[in-house]
């Protein structure tokens, strides 16, 4: 159940955020770098999980989760994609990262968290960015525009709560 990660990437220390995912090579538009692997479980599950394992999970729907159930099966789980208010890459489905623009090697995988769950976190974000948000929320999907700014860039299970809101 371990998660799919592109041959043109790799897990490094990061000047973001620990550890991060890098290019070995060029990425192309489009090109799918990491399928998210795991197990399915609910959110009672997570909360419990997270105590041990902290924050390793993606959510797939409102109370169902992917990602490891054990300390053997985080680091094989873990996709290392920290946040950027100017990511590079974008969900697309549920456990789904193609890259959003093409990407250079050397240049770290970055993801906005945003646009993956709806769910109560805050993150104080020092991405430096000129689109920099200061301060991300698990409900920024919300705010119109975020929405304008990843049309076709939110999870599944997000993209269908956006579609009722219009």
């Amino acid at each position: 159940m371990a998660t799919w990660f592109s041959e043109k990437v790799e897990k490094r220390s990061s000047g973001i955020e620990g550890r991060g995912l890098f290019s070995v090579a060029v990425i192309r538009t489009g090109e799918v770098v990491v399928v998210k692997g795991g197990y399915v479980f609910d959110r009672q599950t997570r909360d419990e999980l997270a105590k041990t394992l902290g924050p390793t999970e993606i959510q797939i729907d409102d109370d169902l989760f992917i990602g490891p159930t054990s300390h053997e099966e985080r680091e094989d789980s873990m996709m290392c994609l920290n946040h950027s208010c100017d990511p590079n890459v974008g969900i697309v489905g549920q456990i789904l990262f193609q890259a959003m623009r093409d990407i250079e090697p050397d240049e770290e995988l970055t993801f906005d968290y945003a646009t993956g769950d709806d769910d109560d976190w805050t993150l104080d974000c020092g991405c430096g960015t000129a689109s920099c948000r200061g301060r991300v929320t698990g409900k920024d999907w919300q705010k119109v525009d975020v929405q304008r700014r990843y049309v076709g860039w939110f999870s599944g299970c997000l993209e269908r709560k956006i579609a009722l809101l219009k």
